[in-house]
């Protein structure tokens, strides 16, 4: 995973150089769960730009409470006035794996999760809108919302003990929002 990361982050910096701009950028609202991200912006064209998000938390508590997932999140960007600044609208992948348990989410959302364990993966793809302001010469602010598909595949386990055999395997179609984001910026012109 680590040569992985090291690679894109190569290859990125490389294309980069031919590029008029080139942005990393931090999630807030992965922040907010505690999950360390890092999000980078190519320009591609005048109008075009690619967005490469990505987020990883290893993080097991007591009770083998958890909430252990990565994420990678690729968006080819089209901007209605000028990139890295006013509307874009985008087309989105996704694909990460999880390790969920014992967590009791707000709004009653997945009630099972609190007394079960999940572990899978998922892909898929959306399209997204957003908007990102200048804040300055380097700094920028940006807040998009998007929607589309996600396949996904898990086992089911009992949270206690950490070694509980499977309940079951399953695999579930998931439409509605896929992306949100409201990230700082940071512009290298």
């Amino acid at each position: 995973m680590k040569r992985g990361i090291f690679v894109l982050i190569s290859l990125v910096i490389s294309v980069s150089a031919y590029s008029q701009h080139f942005a990393l950028k931090n999630n807030l609202v992965f922040d907010a769960m505690l999950t360390p991200n890092l999000g980078m912006e190519i320009a591609l064209g005048k109008k075009v730009t690619l967005d490469i998000n990505a987020n990883y938390n290893p993080f097991t508590f007591d009770q083998n409470k958890k909430f252990k997932h990565w994420l990678a999140q690729p968006e080819l960007r089209f901007w209605t006035c000028e990139k890295f600044s006013g509307t874009f609208f985008g087309i989105h992948a996704h694909g990460g794996e999880y390790d969920v348990a014992g967590i009791k989410l707000p709004f009653g959302l997945f009630k099972n999760l609190e007394n079960n364990r999940y572990k899978g993966y998922y892909y898929g793809g959306g399209i997204s809108i957003g908007y990102q302001w200048v804040l300055g010469k380097h700094w920028n602010l940006e807040a998009s919302i998007g929607g589309g598909y996600a396949r996904i595949e898990y086992d089911k386990f009992d949270v206690m003990p950490k070694d509980a055999p499977k309940k079951e395997d399953w695999h579930y179609n998931y439409f509605g929002v896929t992306k949100a984001t409201i990230s700082f910026i940071y512009i290298f012109r």
